[in-house]
């Protein structure tokens, strides 16, 4: 009797612990990664090398994410896409040698001299679709920092958003001398000065970035058009499995190259490849 007392008092605790994991972490594999905050470190970096150092910093409290299951961060590589008066820089991290995942991407698109505007957009496969962030017309920062000689506005009415074109980044990547910069970093060849850390629990990093998400907002709609003309054909998505509140998601490509979602009723089962998937649904 006291053997059966023991282990049915074994399985409560095991259960209590395995359902106090899940209630730590987010409804959405993305919610790991502040949008807003990329947003804040974006504003304040002078070029994308600084802003990718800066992604890629701890005490930044930006990335919380561990797509590949290792226990330590991962690295976010930052890659500009141009086209015209239009830049879209890519965050993304490599999974392993081959298997390379987007997070998210900023557009800016320039209307007229000194005059800009920006949004970032979390990748579907970590976040909910069109989850999109932008300046709120009341944030603070570099935008308000105007110097006295400038007529730039901060907000355009008509289409009412923010102009961001004091922001050094946005100056930096529409400098005349600009470089396109494509992270030179890739899987296991990362900068000397990166250490990875382990992700805390999700209540903790929502708590931190309460910080960056008074001055940025939510909204609904694509403002720059060339995020799905231009981006989308060259989109990095990974085979490996992603979790998300909607369930279990296998992403798969074909020989075609076509992407194709595969829905698994397990919850948060550590599934690598479909191949496993299939195995496991099998048994």
């Amino acid at each position: 009797m006291r053997k059966k007392i023991i282990l049915l008092f074994s399985v409560l605790l095991g259960t209590t612990i395995m359902f106090g994991q899940e209630d730590n972490r987010p409804e959405n594999t993305g919610d790991n990664f502040s949008l807003e905050g990329a947003l804040e470190l974006f504003k304040n970096s002078n070029s994308l090398e600084e802003f990718e150092k800066n992604l890629n910093q701890e005490n930044s409290q930006v990335n919380n994410l561990d797509l590949d299951d290792d226990g330590q961060t991962d690295y976010i590589n930052v890659e500009d896409i141009t086209e015209n008066d239009t830049h879209i820089i890519v965050l993304s991290t490599y999974l392993n040698e081959t298997e390379k995942q987007d997070i998210a991407v900023i557009a800016i698109e320039k209307k007229g001299d000194g005059n800009a505007f920006l949004q970032i957009e979390g990748d579907e496969d970590l976040f909910t679709k069109n989850t999109i962030v932008e300046p709120s017309s009341q944030e603070k920062g570099a935008v308000q920092q105007l110097k006295a000689e400038s007529n730039v506005a901060v907000v355009n009415n008509a289409a009412a958003t923010v102009n961001v074109w004091v922001w050094p980044s946005v100056r930096y990547v529409y400098a005349p001398n600009y470089v396109v910069w494509v992270s030179p970093y890739r899987w296991r060849a990362y900068p000397g000065w990166w250490r990875p850390w382990r992700p805390i629990g999700y209540r903790v990093f929502y708590g931190n970035g309460t910080r960056y998400r008074p001055h940025y907002h939510v909204v609904t709609v694509r403002r720059v058009a060339a995020v799905r003309k231009v981006y989308y054909p060259r989109r990095h998505t990974s085979t490996l499995v992603v979790h998300n509140r909607r369930g279990t998601t296998v992403i798969q490509k074909n020989k075609r190259g076509n992407v194709k979602a595969v829905k698994v009723k397990r919850n948060r089962t550590k599934v690598k490849s479909a191949a496993r998937v299939k195995s496991r649904t099998r048994r």
